[in-house]
């Protein structure tokens, strides 16, 4: 018997050296780390991990406006590089390929954010969005 219902191969974005080369110099215990995200974002605006970390160092600062605005950024960001990897708006995006971790960790904290500002629907349809992505991806973003 055929399955109908099988998804499409998981997608899985390009690794970027030079970014994650240039995030992993960021310190993010640092009073610096805003400082630094910050540049790695405005030296590789595509890189949705950028946005991400930019993202969780504002909502842990009480400042879910302007998580919202970082990780909206990210989202978005990761959505096009996705889109242009294959993916047609479903189907897998697995944690355990890391060069899709700053996408999902985008997806996890506009939910976050969103649920901050009061924007109810949104934080669910990330949480959704994030389960159907990958149910590893909120696991190991919520513990």
């Amino acid at each position: 018997m055929q399955d109908l219902m099988s998804q499409p191969p998981a997608t899985l974005l390009p690794a970027e050296p030079d970014a994650d080369a240039a995030m992993a110099t960021v310190d993010l215990r640092s009073a610096e780390a805003v400082a630094g995200l910050k540049a790695v974002a405005a030296r590789f605006p595509a890189y949705s991990a950028a946005w991400a970390r930019l993202a969780e160092q504002a909502l842990a600062a009480g400042d879910p406006v302007t998580a919202y605005a970082f990780a909206r950024t990210g989202y978005h960001r990761g959505l096009d590089q996705l889109r242009r990897n294959g993916w047609r708006g479903y189907g897998p995006v697995p944690w355990s390929h890391q060069p899709n971790q700053g996408f999902l960790r985008s997806v996890n904290v506009l939910g976050l954010a969103a649920d901050g500002i009061g924007e109810a629907e949104e934080a669910a349809r990330c949480a959704q969005l994030l389960r159907d992505s990958d149910p590893a991806a909120g696991d190991a973003l919520s513990g």
